[in-house]
């Protein structure tokens, strides 16, 4: 299989698996849509890591197999390409990029979709579109430019440049950076604590962020004021206020 999903302590981890670049080729987009889409169901995982294993994240679309196709051929398939990556942007659970090697194109879009990203020292990051006569197609004209702003979005998109792993994490685009080796070790250990943490809480919590990016802020406040009022009928708003009154902040367990 191209992608897999391994679940221990509470963490799904989907694991890019098409050497030697994972290359996102059509049965790869889709078997990461169905994978996310488990995710996202099971109650055994509570927090996801998308990694790419220790060498490379994934280098982008498979241009053999793009070449190949027409525009009515491809005017069939954006939409399955976009889906498959909303299906990791949507999953309703706190979500970190691991990010080793090279993440461009679509690797880049799918370290996008993900709500933290931690890449090694190693990494380069960049939507190399332009250089093809294209522009991202799986989401990054606009999740780059939600993410580190519209002008630097339009310089990496413009130009087609690569960053390295310091400048990513200078204009945002990553939000640590560590040595090669720990990356997977470190994504997880974030992942796995928050795997502890309130479930409903923190769902309500990314549902009410992603929204209101999308959304005026009228319609963001909305959303907020109703989940965080929802959230008082929770068993871990009532754990988590006793924890605090009986034992002071932080000590409340949630599993």
């Amino acid at each position: 299989m191209t992608v897999s999903l391994e679940v221990a302590e509470g963490v799904g981890t989907l694991r890019l698996d098409r050497p030697p670049m994972n290359a996102l080729d059509i049965a790869t987009q889709d078997r990461l849509k169905e994978l996310a889409e488990e995710a996202a169901r099971r109650e055994d995982v509570r927090a996801v890591v998308v990694y790419g294993g220790e060498k490379v994240f994934a280098a982008g679309a498979d241009i053999k197999e793009m070449q190949a196709m027409d525009h009515t051929a491809m005017v069939l398939r954006a939409r399955a390409l976009q889906d498959s990556f909303t299906a990791v942007a949507r999953i309703p659970k706190p979500v970190v990029a691991a990010v080793t090697g090279y993440a461009l194109g679509g690797g880049c879009e799918l370290a996008l979709c993900a709500d933290y990203r931690i890449a090694g020292e190693n990494a380069k990051l960049g939507q190399p579109e332009i250089l093809l006569g294209l522009i991202p197609g799986a989401g990054g004209t606009q999740r780059l430019a939600r993410l580190v702003g519209p002008s630097k979005a339009k310089d990496l998109i413009f130009t087609g440049r690569m960053v390295k792993a310091d400048e990513a994490k200078e204009i945002g685009l990553v939000d640590r950076v560590v040595p090669a080796d720990e990356v997977y070790a470190q994504a997880h250990a974030w992942a796995a604590k928050l795997a502890q943490g309130p479930a409903l809480a923190l769902r309500a919590a990314k549902e009410a962020v992603d929204t209101g990016l999308e959304t005026d802020i009228e319609t963001g406040l909305a959303v907020e004021r109703n989940w965080f009022a929802g959230l008082f009928a929770t068993e871990d708003r009532e754990r988590g206020m006793r924890s605090f009154v009986e034992e002071g902040p932080g000590k409340a367990k949630f599993l």
